[in-house]
């Protein structure tokens, strides 16, 4: 049976996969990513992720994966399989499509954005089937986004399209990583939440989790918290629904995993704040945190499909 090999690099987890052409998954595994070892050992434990599965896949199918996609955060340069920067992971220009490539016998290896990654998966094969132009916004420990156009994630010029946590929507509000004060992902991230919930419920084991149990308890202390964020996040969305005019909005990552909770304050919000804009659907993410190794998987069947015959 051919297949290819997909993996998905967290800060904290690896998932891998390898997937037949119809996008099932044929095996599932996953792996603690050890960045506290340093860069390097993180990338070496990749490639030997890898080629473990590049072995599994030859055993099980008797035949080579045909392909391999990797999908890392941080800044990527796609076109020329460099991992250039992860804050989380220490590393800097990375050549990850070449080390994997060598690693498992010259297969050609297909390099993505975690995040472009996964909104190619939840476009193609997820809560975005069907729609030409969509717009997927995961709320974890930051916030970035994907900007899906007829079938295809667009990267920009740069590679920095969809940075949509860094909307400036409380200017002079709290510092972000990125330089600028107020952006989006400071005050409506899961670990934005988390940590204003916690200092708000004076427990400081205290998330985002509790906090969305907390307001369906109806806990007046969490529902302030929480609106907060929901209006937060509505500005930056209504920024980019200006900007993008996308016909689906898909929500993913940990706090969407309030359900309701957030999404009916957040339609509501955001409709609210829209003029002549027109509003797009918002529906939650379908594949959860599988989204990033399917979407590295679509990347490997569609760096074969482009590739030219010798």
């Amino acid at each position: 049976m051919k297949h290819v090999i997909a993996l998905d690099v967290g800060g904290t987890g690896m998932k891998a996969a390898l997937i037949a052409g119809d996008g099932t998954l044929l095996h599932e595994a996953r792996r603690a990513t050890g960045r506290d070892r340093g860069p390097d050992a993180v990338v070496e434990t990749i490639l030997e992720f890898a080629a473990e599965l590049s072995d599994l896949g030859r055993e099980r199918f008797g035949v080579p994966a045909s392909a391999a996609g990797v999908a890392v955060p941080g800044i990527v340069d796609a076109e020329n399989g460099i991992a250039v920067y992860a804050a989380n992971l220490g590393w800097r220009d990375v050549p990850m499509r070449e080390l994997l490539s060598r690693r498992l016998g010259s297969l050609p290896v297909a390099l993505g954005h975690d995040v472009r990654t996964g909104g190619l998966a939840e476009g193609r094969i997820g809560a975005g089937r069907g729609a030409d132009r969509f717009l997927f916004v995961p709320l974890g420990t930051g916030i970035a986004g994907a900007i899906g156009i007829a079938g295809r994630i667009e990267a920009g010029a740069h590679g920095y399209a969809g940075e949509i946590g860094h909307i400036v929507v409380r200017p002079g509000g709290p510092a972000c990583g990125c330089g600028q004060y107020g952006c989006l992902e400071t005050l409506a991230s899961a670990s934005a939440v988390s940590r204003t919930w916690a200092s708000a419920s004076g427990d400081p084991a205290a998330d985002a989790a509790d906090c969305a149990k907390a307001v369906e308890s109806g806990d007046a202390r969490a529902r302030e918290v929480w609106q907060a964020a929901v209006g937060a996040l509505a500005d930056g969305l209504v920024t980019a629904i200006t900007l993008l005019d996308p016909r689906t909005l898909i929500i993913g990552g940990g706090l969407a995993e309030a359900g309701e909770t957030l999404f009916t304050p957040l339609r509501k919000a955001v409709e609210e704040r829209v003029t002549f804009q027109r509003l797009p659907d918002i529906v939650p993410a379908a594949l959860g945190d599988t989204a990033g190794c399917l979407g590295a998987g679509l990347l490997a069947w569609d760096l074969l499909a482009t590739e030219v015959p010798a």
